[in-house]
């Protein structure tokens, strides 16, 4: 079996004393996409803001352990937490302008985010872009390296915002609903784009989706929430075909792509 990357050990969490999670308890592989599903308030994306302690202020982890490589997260503050996030966690959000900021052109914001965690000059560091963006088939890529998030579309500023993520190379990527607010056509290519990522680089990705069907199409493996609490888990193909809990199998019937058998 493949090394534990990231493990949750009966993990409760609340907001302003009031638990919106309840025993949470799954793993993620090295190498590994892991699907978290679950209708919208069941306490999904919670989760995976835990892990990097981005709860806003009224949320905490009441009890239990979220272990990164064996080392519990809950218990990290400050620059220990700082050095992690990034370097070994990437994070993908819901909207793409949570990672790029609209005033500032797009190299300007790769070349920081490397300047923070690495010695390189401009030139070197823009031919390692460059070179990321063609292996993630981003193409015309000094065309966005020179634009404004503004300048470039919905499903192309999430594109660039996972290629940001994945300049400092992190084993591991936590996506939270990164396709929910594009169409369609654009949701496959940024689905792509993550499973391209897991391919050339051994990156394990944790995603939280409400559409079963994404997680049906990525994952290994997949964690169904219901109103804070895991209801099942196991094997892609196992949840799918062989769904166990009424919660699961009304999230399959409400993805007509997905067909039992």
């Amino acid at each position: 079996m493949s090394d534990i990357l990231l493990k949750y050990q009966a993990v409760d969490i609340s907001y302003a004393g009031q638990k919106v999670v309840e025993n949470a308890d799954f793993q993620i592989n090295t190498g590994e996409i892991l699907g978290i599903v679950g209708e919208s308030g069941s306490g999904k994306s919670t989760l995976v803001k835990a892990a990097l302690g981005i709860l806003n202020n009224e949320g905490r982890v009441d009890r239990g352990k979220i272990l990164f490589h064996g080392k519990d997260l809950t218990t990290m503050y400050g620059e220990p937490l700082r050095r992690i996030r990034g370097a070994e966690i990437g994070m993908v959000f819901q909207n793409p302008g949570a990672s790029l900021s609209p005033i500032r052109k797009i190299s300007e914001q790769f070349y920081e985010t490397i300047r923070e965690h690495r010695r390189l000059d401009k030139q070197s560091a823009k031919e390692e872009i460059l070179l990321l963006f063609e292996k993630l088939q981003l193409w015309d890529g000094e065309r966005i390296l020179d634009s404004y998030p503004f300048e470039l579309s919905g499903g192309m500023n999430q594109r660039v915002a996972i290629a940001l993520t994945m300049m400092l190379q992190p084993s591991l990527i936590l996506a939270d609903e990164p396709t929910s607010a594009l169409d369609v056509t654009v949701q496959s290519q940024v689905i792509k784009e993550l499973m391209q990522i897991r391919d050339l680089f051994g990156t394990s990705i944790l995603i939280v989706t409400h559409n079963i069907g994404v997680a049906a199409h990525m994952a290994d493996q997949i964690v169904v929430m219901r109103q804070g609490r895991i209801v099942e888990k196991g094997r892609k193909e196992d949840i799918i075909f062989r769904p166990q809990e009424r919660a699961t199998r009304k999230l399959i019937d409400a993805t007509p792509k997905i067909r039992r058998g």
